[in-house]
């Protein structure tokens, strides 16, 4: 079993798989993660956390290499849950920890995927935590740049409860100039892999009717049957058919954010089901009001409409 080596004893609640590439056994330990309720010296659980990463961040700077499994056997994992005014640059800054840890080893895509009254893990040693199963786009961004990495890393396994997740640890690393304005950017990705911008937000001639009208999206055509991806994670809160959308979802996603896709041929996906950003959810048609095949793409925080066109990235 490893412990924390600050002289307090708290229980290192995960165990080392194997050094990446060499091996080492695993041992299970207690699961139990020290929790931060309080982000200030009154909480004990504060206090030694604060004291585990200053001796981390002293070990990082030693003036050598680092050896990932020396300093995995210093790192506590502890958990906090998130208040309501709190954002992820402002607990980074509290617990003076890098936000590149705490998104990595949460799975957060981007600043507003933190969630208010939802605990997170904390780790006390800054870097980088990759997990073996990889479902977001940043995951698969860090995968990419660090397989052709000569940084050390250990493999850790962390507990909850029952289940557990493996990770690739990578000890003081931090976001790549790329990485970190993929996280900071809170925008979402395309629905199309190509298509063509028809028809932007904004008022227009409306091509059916005539009329000067607001468009509260953007049209992207491409050829029928194109596949249609959800532009983040979120949950399908309708789908079905409207006379002016046509074949339509709507997703809605964190921070009050939905997205509309319309005109779809058919749709890949049910109601109330959880998408991941990327999973095929429609192909392009031209149902309902529609003069040739496109998607009708609308973005909306707390129902009010946005311009979808400086908020989606490649």
């Amino acid at each position: 079993m490893f412990t924390s080596r600050t002289g307090k004893g708290l229980t290192l609640a995960f165990f080392l798989i194997f050094l990446y590439p060499p091996a080492i056994s695993a041992q299970p330990v207690d699961t139990q993660f020290p929790e931060i309720k309080q982000l200030n010296p009154g909480d004990l659980s504060f206090r030694q956390y604060t004291s585990d990463v200053h001796a981390n961040r002293r070990r990082l700077a030693g003036g050598r290499s680092v050896n990932a499994q020396e300093i995995a056997e210093y790192l506590t994992i502890y958990q906090y849950r998130v208040k309501p005014q709190d954002d992820i640059l402002f607990l980074a800054a509290r617990l003076n920890i890098p936000y590149s840890a705490l998104a990595s080893l949460n799975g957060l895509n981007n600043p507003s995927a933190l969630e208010p009254d939802k605990p997170i893990l904390v780790p006390s040693c800054p870097g980088i935590f990759i997990p073996s199963n990889i479902n977001t786009d940043l995951e698969k961004l860090l995968g990419a740049a660090r397989q052709e990495s000569n940084a050390s890393s250990v493999e850790i396994k962390i507990r909850y409860g029952e289940k557990s997740e493996s990770f690739l640890f990578f000890p003081g690393a931090d976001f790549t100039p790329t990485e970190r304005a993929f996280f900071l950017n809170s925008g979402f990705r395309f629905p199309l892999r190509q298509f063509r911008i028809t028809s932007r937000y904004g008022i227009r001639n409306d091509p059916i009717t005539g009329n000067i009208s607001m468009h509260r999206g953007i049209d992207l055509a491409a050829p029928e049957g194109t596949e249609v991806f959800a532009v983040a994670e979120g949950i399908v809160t309708a789908a079905g058919f409207d006379p002016v959308y046509g074949n339509y979802v709507i997703i809605r996603h964190s921070n009050g954010w939905t997205s509309l896709y319309g005109h779809l041929q058919i749709i890949e996906t049910v109601l109330k089901s959880e998408v991941k950003s990327g999973n095929l959810i429609g192909r392009v048609g031209t149902t309902g009001q529609s003069t040739g095949p496109h998607l009708h793409f609308e973005l909306r925080q707390d129902g009010k409409p946005f311009d979808p066109a400086g908020r989606l990235r490649p």
